[in-house]
Parts: structure tokens; sequence; C-alpha cells
């Protein structure tokens, strides 16, 4: 609720629904297991509670969307009958609920211990702005999935080829988001600003599964109003 950029965010009105209620919508269109939404407002969790979805109140105070999804797991889940979370950032509004079946798929192999999205970089934009996160991967031929091998704001990797932006969603087998947590911030992650970077220095596995584009993020008034053009009916 406390964006700089766009305040109260998370209740942002598309087409008559709060935009946490979009997000829970995808992920409840995916099909894949119990939707919940990890929250630090009362008002979030009302909004959510209205829409008839599950919302968990965590500390105001932890400092990652990791941690607050591993509070939140403990609420939900204390016995651990689900042995992979997905953590589903609440500003992506527009999210293909195919992205999270896609994000999954990587943890059937046990090489993996977190798994997230990557897309096709398409203009020198792109692949210029700082806001991108680029992630160092390679596709052999028409594969699905590669390791991650690192990340960065700046444009890596060098030479010719394909690069790639990450899409901050993550599939975590239960026992890798534990021991990510309870991980100090790592060197590189507090260098790049990217909590993902402690998870690899850590000699955690992290696979790419590609996707065919990157979806719209919610952070400004102005990106709001993209979504509201995409997803209200008469616009």
């Amino acid at each position: 609720m406390a964006s700089t950029r766009l305040p109260g965010k998370p209740l942002a009105d598309i087409g008559g629904l709060p935009m946490i209620v979009h997000v829970l919508n995808r992920a409840r269109e995916a099909a894949l297991g119990p939707v919940a939404v990890a929250c630090a407002e009362a008002e979030i969790a009302a909004a959510v509670q209205a829409a008839g979805g599950l919302a968990i109140l965590t500390d105001p105070g932890l400092p990652s969307g990791s941690d607050r999804i591993f509070a939140a797991l403990q609420s939900l889940d204390p016995t651990g009958v689900h042995d992979v979370i997905i953590n589903l950032q609440g500003d992506l509004p527009g999210i293909d609920p195919a992205y999270l079946t896609a994000v999954c798929a990587p943890l059937t192999h046990a090489t993996y211990d977190i798994a997230t999205l990557v897309a096709p970089i398409t203009n020198a934009a792109e692949a210029d702005a700082p806001s991108v996160v680029k992630c160092a991967c390679a596709f052999v031929g028409n594969a699905p999935v590669a390791p991650a091998l690192y990340f960065s704001r700046h444009k890596i990797p060098s030479g010719e080829g394909p690069l790639w932006h990450h899409i901050g969603i993550y599939a975590y087998r239960r026992a890798a988001l534990a021991r990510f947590v309870s991980l100090p911030e790592s060197a590189l992650e507090q260098r790049e600003k990217l909590e993902q970077l402690r998870a690899l220095e850590a000699g955690m596995r992290i696979a790419a599964a590609r996707v065919a584009h990157a979806p719209f993020g919610v952070d400004t008034p102005a990106d709001l109003a993209h979504a509201r053009k995409i997803l209200e009916p008469n616009s």
C-alpha cells in the first residue's frame, strides 16, 4: 500500500475490481492448487475476502516477498502437505495463467531447487533499461528450460545472441524456500539489489523456463492506465 510511485497500488481499481483481485483470479484460473494472498495490511485482506479469496496477514516488517510467502505458508500449511510454492507478484493483473504452469514445470526435474520465467528481449531500450532484469541463460535448440547462471540489471551476456528478460515469478521447492529465507543477504544480492542472487551464491540451482513475452506490471499511474485499457471490457 505504501508504493511511492503508485500509493495504494494493490487496491487500484481496474474495471470495478481491485488489482489484487485480478491477480487472485488469474492464479485461480491456473487451477494448480490452493491460492492465498499474503499481505501486510488489513484493507488488502478485506478486499481479497470480499472476492471470496483467502488472505493471510503477515508482519509488515518482513524484508522481502519471499519472507512474506514463507510466513504465510506456515499458517496456510503447517504440516507440509504442499511441496511446491509459487510466488506471484500482486502487480501483474494481466498474467497469463499458463505462465504459472510453465514456472512449475522445471521442478519435475530433481536438478533444480527454484524455477523462474524469462522472455526474449525485443529491443535496445529494453536491453539497456536497468529496471529490466536480465538473466544469463542459454537454451539449447528448442529446449524450454535452461540453467539460470546469473541475473543483472545490466545487459548480459556479452556477444551475439538472444538476451532474456527475467520475469519475477518463482516456484520453490518447499525445502529450498525454507533454506533461502534462513540465509543472510549475500554480497551480490546487495550489489545488484536482486534477491535471487542469494540463492545462486549459496549454491542453489535456478531453472529459467522461457515464455513468449513478459507480462505487463503496474508500478506507475501510466502503467495503471495501460492495465485499464487492456483489462476493462469497454475501454
